[in-house]
């Protein structure tokens, strides 16, 4: 596991795409593979990456068009892990 935390941070941090750009490929990768654990944590790093609700809706969109009806259901569950950390309730009352 420490070898794999290690390399998750060094795959993460920044370089020539941003921190926030590597976790919502890797959110929509979680979907597509349908992996609940995975999207409840990359929904979450990609907030505190700085990802807001909109590029998180569109990233579940593209997940959803490279992964078939099968990723609707895991799209679905990234809305959830979205309403879940309270973003997705606070974002669509300033909109």
């Amino acid at each position: 596991m420490k070898g794999f935390s290690e390399l998750h941070k060094a795959s993460i941090s920044e370089g020539a795409l941003s921190t926030k750009t590597k976790e919502l490929i890797a959110l929509g990768i979680a979907i597509t593979i349908r992996c609940e654990g995975c999207i409840a944590c990359h929904v979450h790093d990609s907030l505190e990456a700085g990802a807001n609700t909109e590029e998180i809706k569109e990233t579940i969109g593209v997940a959803i068009l490279m992964g078939g009806g099968p990723s609707v259901v895991y799209g679905c569950e990234a809305m959830e892990a979205l309403n879940q950390f309270g973003i997705f309730e606070q974002n669509e009352a300033v909109h």
